[in-house]
């Protein structure tokens, strides 16, 4: 981090500071990694507050400390939320290193698509990209920290779980472009309805200088009528003649999938390493911003032959006639859905299998959205649903009232013994939960027998 005046962050933060000249090269928010002369900012959570810890930091070298507590302490600058103080103070960063930045929100497909589109970013400048998904108010500030001089652009991921955090956050990055995914239900159980969840989301656009554009998928039904007077709006996708841009003639084939992208009058070829329509639309996404941002559309459609899958997200492993797919990072009705729908297309020589446990946080709606997660999955095109978990019982009584073959095992062991008497040479084995129900790790041991 290149260093800040401490009179120029108090004055973002709106703190008052009477002490001498200082250059502030490090902004701390944990007490067990506290650089020497840094700036401690005590956050408070669920299960944590760090003004419990302002003493600790100021005898262990921190320079300063930021609290929206009361504290007798000079050097304790006073603010009123020490989260968004800690936005501001990126936002003074970001505004001092001013790369392209481009920032991504929506329901699904976030991180893929700030993957998609590092890469293509990567091949004209040097690119920062928030790491893993750490997308909240913490996790995008700490991203913009990591900003150096010579980078030429940042690909943030700006995630919410509840009603008023998109905005701050979008002020801090200020992105020069942003993308919107799609507006689905994660979150619905905080935001209410899908439209509370799209105005949430569409607050993105308060850190965006008029005129900018603003990138959204256009086969949505919450966006495809989407209007801003400000912005530039743009449209990608595979189905609306209304998209400004689009993919045609796709073919998978061996795990990628090849497609064409119709743009302002080009027609350019691209290829993904991944399958699914869902993975087809966050790379034309990529395009678009990287295209926007000045690379050479050729040049970014050839780089998106360079993404890879990030975490569990849809790794493919063929092994002794197998194929498995790993895709146990997350899971939300609208990844579920997904994932079926690209599992039902995938050619196969023998059956099309979802092993499937628990989506977690979907709320009051949980067993109704597991029940119709089932009906969805019995009109997909697969062969058998395999489930555990408490709420997966609601994926197997869904998908018998439509006549999908469906079992469910009451916990890991059961299952993996149920997958190696039912699965033969030939069958797709897609694996999908949320992270929690570590359904990983009956995949892992089911690949480990093969």
């Amino acid at each position: 981090m290149k260093p800040l005046s401490i009179r120029d962050i108090a004055k973002a933060m709106g703190a008052q500071y009477t002490g001498g000249e200082l250059f502030i090269s490090d902004v701390c928010t944990d007490t067990r990694a506290l650089p020497l002369g840094c700036l401690f900012v005590a956050l408070t959570g669920e299960n944590f507050d760090g003004h419990d810890y302002i003493s600790q930091a100021l005898q262990n070298g921190a320079a300063l400390a930021v609290s929206h507590k009361p504290v007798e302490d000079p050097r304790v600058l006073q603010v009123r939320d020490t989260r968004l103080a800690l936005l501001d103070i990126a936002g003074l960063y970001r505004r001092m290193i001013n790369p392209k930045v481009v920032a991504v929100t929506g329901s699904v497909g976030k991180t893929t698509t700030k993957e998609m589109t590092a890469r293509v970013l990567e091949s004209a400048f040097k690119t920062l990209k928030t790491p893993a998904n750490l997308n909240n108010e913490i996790g995008v500030s700490q991203t913009i920290f990591m900003l150096e001089k010579d980078h030429g652009a940042a690909m943030l991921e700006l995630g919410i779980d509840g009603p008023g955090q998109m905005s701050q956050m979008a002020i801090a990055a200020a992105p020069d472009m942003s993308i919107v995914t799609g507006i689905g239900v994660a979150h619905l159980a905080q935001l209410g309805t899908r439209e509370g969840i799209r105005e949430e989301k569409m607050h993105i656009r308060d850190g965006m200088a008029d005129g900018a554009p603003l990138l959204i998928n256009g086969d949505n039904d919450l966006l495809r009528d989407f209007r801003d007077d400000r912005l530039r709006v743009l449209r990608y996708g595979l189905e609306n003649p209304a998209n400004h841009v689009k993919a045609e003639n796709l073919r998978e084939k061996y795990g990628k999938t090849s497609f064409l992208i119709s743009w302002e009058g080009g027609r350019y070829p691209a290829r993904v390493p991944a399958i699914g329509k869902h993975n087809v639309l966050n790379a034309v996404a990529a395009f678009v911003a990287g295209v926007t941002m000045g690379v050479e559309p050729e040049k970014a459609a050839k780089a998106l032959e360079n993404f890879r899958p990030e975490g569990m997200r849809q790794n493919t492993v063929k092994r002794n006639g197998f194929t498995v797919v790993e895709d146990c990072y997350n899971a939300s009705t609208d990844s579920m859905q997904a994932a079926l729908s690209t599992l039902g297309e995938m050619p196969c020589e023998g059956k099309k299998i979802a092993v499937l446990s628990d989506m977690l946080e979907q709320g009051e709606t949980e067993r109704k959205d597991h029940r119709e997660l089932g009906h969805f999955a019995a009109n997909c095109g697969i062969d058998l649903l395999l489930c555990t978990g408490q709420l997966a019982e609601e994926y197997v009584l869904g998908a018998l009232e439509n006549g999908l073959e469906a079992r469910h095992y009451p916990d890991h062991e059961a299952l993996l013994k149920g997958i190696k008497d039912i699965a033969r040479p030939g069958d797709i084995l897609w694996f999908k939960a949320s992270r929690g129900l570590r359904l990983e790790n009956v995949m892992n041991k089911f690949c480990e027998g093969l």
